[in-house]
């Protein structure tokens, strides 16, 4: 291939991984051109709506290819020829001749506590309220800390960071460690805002991070085999095995990506273990498993990690 175009939203976030994306493509192919194509999606032109807003008839669930359905419009007209995706935004079946063909190397999984006062989820007053977007992250806050109070928060992480610092009914919001040390805004007391802000990493064994949290994918349709040749220079194998497993196991449970649904995965040696916590659609105690399988069998780890689940003692 001479030239190559990326397809990307325009947050501060997807242009990051965008840079990172490139910076691994020219590294790998130095002749190669490479173009960006910003796109926005509806879930972008609607930064007003709540995430439920977006759901369809009177389903509850909502399908977060309303970050990834114009972008993948741009893959079927040929405009683009890889859209970049953080991949836990992406739903978990994709139509035909549309694939996953390369994942970057996984940045770190965990979410974020992100407070007004130091001492991370367990030194939290009473009665604090989190705001957080995520169906997963609300019902784990409710397992673990049941006196707290959740409220829905919409907008990029700079706008999320500044609504917990401004907004005085915000006593701490929850981000992905990953995309805050893309930004650059990983530290352990973030000054800059009106009030400070003390960051606390939430222990992926307890606080199960979501599906495919920190990797970005590559997305194609019909992907040529040149395109194929010049994406697979990109993949890291022992992550795409983690989200192998990690998406498949959600696509076992029929769950789409706003399920309250906790993986976590992880490599010793040639074997990946995973971990996994499941919350019922309208309420309960959760189901819980753990297994271990070959690095190299992805598809069954998962398979298994489905039939162990298990009611939470």
């Amino acid at each position: 291939m001479l030239s190559l175009t990326l397809g990307t939203r325009g947050s501060e976030l997807a242009l990051a991984q965008t840079v990172l994306t490139t910076a691994a493509l020219q590294a790998a192919w130095p002749q190669l051109a490479i173009h960006r194509e910003i796109i926005k999606t509806s879930g972008d032109l609607r930064p007003d709506l709540r995430l439920a807003d977006f759901s369809k008839g009177d389903s509850p669930v909502v399908d977060k290819g309303i970050f990834t359905k114009e972008l993948e419009t741009a893959l079927r007209a040929g405009s683009i020829h890889a859209a970049v995706h953080s991949l836990k935004d992406v739903p978990t079946l994709l139509d035909p001749g549309f694939k996953i063909s390369a994942v970057l190397p996984r940045a770190p999984i965990e979410d974020v506590l992100i407070s007004k006062t130091p001492g991370g989820l367990d030194a939290l007053p009473p009665g604090s309220t989190v705001a957080t977007s995520s169906v997963r992250r609300v019902r784990l806050l409710q397992h673990l800390r049941p006196d707290l109070k959740t409220i829905e928060i919409r907008g990029n992480v700079p706008t999320r960071l500044r609504k917990a610092a401004e907004e005085p009914q915000i006593d701490a919001i929850i981000l992905a460690r990953a995309g805050l040390l893309r930004l650059g805004l990983y530290h352990e007391i973030l000054t800059e805002y009106v009030t400070a802000l003390h960051l606390s990493i939430l222990d992926p064994e307890r606080f199960l991070p979501a599906a495919s949290q920190g990797a970005v994918a590559l997305e194609t349709f019909e992907e040529t085999p040149e395109l194929a040749a010049a994406l697979a220079a990109l993949n890291h194998p022992e992550t795409f095995a983690r989200i192998t497993a990690e998406r498949r196991f959600l696509e076992l449970l029929q769950a789409g990506c706003q399920t309250p649904v906790g993986v976590h995965t992880w490599i010793t040696g040639s074997s990946l273990h995973l971990k996994a916590l499941v919350f019922p659609d309208h309420g309960g105690p959760p189901l819980a498993a753990e297994t271990s399988a070959p690095l190299d069998a992805p598809l069954t780890a998962a398979q298994t990690l489905f039939e162990n689940l298990k009611p939470l003692p």
